[in-house]
């Protein structure tokens, strides 16, 4: 069967046609079609780890749709290719540079990564009461650190198992991982050194935080953000519930984000004390990770922080 004709299938519809050329991202082809219920845009990926990446970022997309906080494209079907990889379609939607609405995303990232926090607090508020009404089969409070599924930062897979410490997930889950492809890809001695050095210091960068579990976007660079005439769109995201300080490494790493995103997410969530630390920490996994994904372009910048914060 043809990729056309596996879609139609798969999608329920007779019309499918492919609208403009193919467009590429740096991990998956895309291509958009006329279908019998609209336009749908389909990422096409041949790698055999393609239906988990997929996959992963389907429940990414539903998990930030529940909240109803900021837009994402519609989800509609990971779908497997017959010589391997897969194809995720999703709702098309016609998207510009985010511009007018930079400020507007700053809020709603700023009100995503406090939609858990606030589920909390409501929890705490209604105290007996729970179990005991109607509604309360909606949104859950999370008070772990993780995902409930892997996701993939690029391609690279991310376990996110639960922990119920942010230090111990973020050491072990994002920057030992990465590291630990590091270490097989290159084998780097002063990468190796650095880290052992900075490995034992980075709890104490926490001591005076408290982190409540924010889901976040996961990839929020300029790449993945956008804007129609009603408002900003996110999509890409590798979402997990993490410190919400994590997000805004990589979107000022960059650029892309005005001045006036950053102003309106902190007119919401204020910088805690020892925030321009722990922000070269979180910049120091965006480097590694582009380390592993693009090559030793990477290794100095990498370096460079892991120096940085060890003074």
């Amino acid at each position: 069967m043809t990729m056309e004709k596996i879609l139609k299938a798969e999608l329920n519809t007779n019309l499918l046609k492919a609208l403009g050329s193919s467009g590429g991202g740096c991990i998956s082809q895309g291509q958009t079609y006329e279908t019998d219920r609209g336009r749908v845009f389909v990422k096409i990926n041949h790698k055999p780890q393609a239906r988990k990446m997929f996959e992963g970022e389907m429940a990414s997309l539903e998990a930030i749709q529940k909240t109803n906080i900021v837009r994402v494209p519609q989800p509609i079907k990971v779908i497997d290719l017959p010589g391997g990889g897969a194809m995720f379609a999703m709702e098309y939607l016609k998207m510009k540079h985010l511009n007018k609405y930079s400020s507007k995303l700053g809020e709603q990232i700023a009100e995503l990564h406090l939609h858990n926090q606030k589920l909390g607090e409501k929890l705490r508020a209604e105290g007996s009461t729970i179990g005991k009404g109607a509604g309360h089969s909606e949104a859950q409070f999370v008070d772990k650190f993780g995902f409930h599924t892997a996701t993939c930062c690029g391609y690279i897979p991310q376990v996110n198992e639960w922990q119920s410490d942010w230090p111990s997930f973020f050491i072990r889950h994002r920057l030992q991982a990465q590291l630990d492809l590091i270490e097989k890809d290159y084998g780097d001695r002063e990468a190796r050194e650095l880290w052992s050095q900075l490995k034992p210091k980075i709890p104490e960068m926490f001591c005076d935080v408290e982190i409540v579990p924010a889901l976040l976007h996961g990839d929020l660079w300029a790449g993945n953000v956008a804007e129609d005439d009603s408002g900003p769109i996110i999509f890409d995201p590798a979402c997990f519930y993490g410190h919400s300080e994590f997000e805004l490494a990589i979107a000022g790493m960059f650029g892309g984000f005005s001045s006036s995103f950053f102003s309106a997410y902190h007119s919401k969530i204020p910088k805690a004390p020892g925030f321009e630390k722990r922000n070269k920490l979180y910049q120091l996994f965006n480097y590694i990770n582009h380390w592993n994904h693009f090559g030793t372009g990477y290794r100095g910048s990498t370096l460079n922080m892991m120096r940085k914060l060890l003074k």
